[in-house]
C-alpha cells in the first residue's frame, strides 16, 4: 500500500510535470484576521495562579543505560506519534523532561530516538526477508525537548517477545537521546507490572515506571511520566 509520504511526493511530481511548481498568492488576498486580545477571558487569565514549578526529580542521579537492541534505524522522521494511523493497540502517552545533571536544570532542543515493538511485539525491521522501505518508519519517531526540556508522544502499548526459547523480552520503549555538552544515553522504558519484568536479564529497576488509565469521551488511554537525567561531557 502507498504511504502518504509517497502520495504527497507523487503529487509534488505532477505539479512540477504541469508547469504549477510556482504557486503565487492572489493578488487581491487579504491578511488572515487575528482572533482579536484575551477580551473577556482577560481577568479570568489573571486570577489564576502560577502553575506549579516543575522541579529537577530527587536525587537527580543520570538516568541508567540500557542495550541498544538489534532493532535501531537511523532516521526516523520528527513526529509526536511513534505509531501508524490507527495502529491496533492500548493507546498509550509518555511524557517527561529531560534534565542536565550539572546544572540540574531541564534542556532544550534534546534530540531523542524512540522506537518500540507493536501491539504483536514485532518490530518493523525484525524479518530479515521482507525489510521495511528505506523511507517507511512504522513504530519509530524522532522528538525535540522544548525550552523547558519537555517532550511528549502518543503511541501505543507493546507488546512483550521472544528472543530465545523460553526466553522473553518484557514491554518496553528505546530511547536514544542526545544533547551539545552532554553524553549520549542509550536507554530503555519499562511498565510496572509487566509479569516478564522479573525473568528479565536486561531490566534496570530505574527505568520502570507505573502507567495511570486516563479516561476520555472516546474511551480511555494509558499514561504515563519518564524524565530522563543526562550526565555532562567528560
Amino acid at each position: 500500500m502507498p504511504t502518504r509520504r509517497d502520495f504527497l511526493r507523487r503529487s509534488a511530481i505532477g505539479l512540477a510535470a504541469s508547469g504549477v511548481s510556482g504557486l503565487w498568492l492572489r493578488a487581491d488576498e487579504a491578511p488572515t484576521e487575528h482572533s482579536g486580545d484575551l477580551g473577556t477571558y482577560g481577568q479570568y487569565l489573571k486570577e489564576q495562579p502560577a502553575p506549579p514549578r516543575r522541579d529537577a526529580p530527587g536525587g537527580l542521579a543520570p538516568t541508567e543505560d540500557n542495550i541498544l537492541g538489534p532493532f535501531h534505524r537511523k532516521g526516523a522522521p520528527f513526529r509526536a506519534k511513534i505509531t501508524p494511523p490507527l495502529e491496533p493497540g492500548k493507546v498509550l502517552l509518555i511524557s517527561g523532561r529531560v534534565w542536565g545533571h550539572d546544572s540540574r536544570k531541564p534542556l532544550e532542543n534534546a534530540v531523542m530516538d524512540i522506537w518500540q515493538a507493536n501491539s504483536e511485539g514485532r518490530y518493523d525491521n525484525d524479518d530479515p526477508s521482507h525489510p521495511p522501505a528505506k523511507d517507511v518508519f512504522q513504530n519509530r519517531a524522532r522528538l525535540v525537548t522544548d525550552e523547558s526540556g519537555y517532550y511528549e508522544y502518543e503511541t501505543v502499548h507493546p507488546g512483550a517477545y521472544q528472543i530465545a526459547p523460553n526466553v522473553w523480552r518484557p514491554s518496553h520503549i528505546h530511547y536514544w537521546v542526545r544533547c551539545r555538552g552532554y553524553q549520549d544515553l542509550i536507554t530503555q522504558l519499562y511498565f510496572k507490572g509487566d509479569p516478564r519484568n522479573d525473568t528479565d536479564t536486561f531490566i534496570k529497576k530505574s527505568l520502570i515506571i507505573a502507567l495511570a488509565a486516563q479516561k476520555t469521551r472516546g474511551g480511555t488511554y494509558e499514561a504515563g511520566s519518564f524524565d530522563i537525567v543526562l550526565a555532562a561531557d567528560k
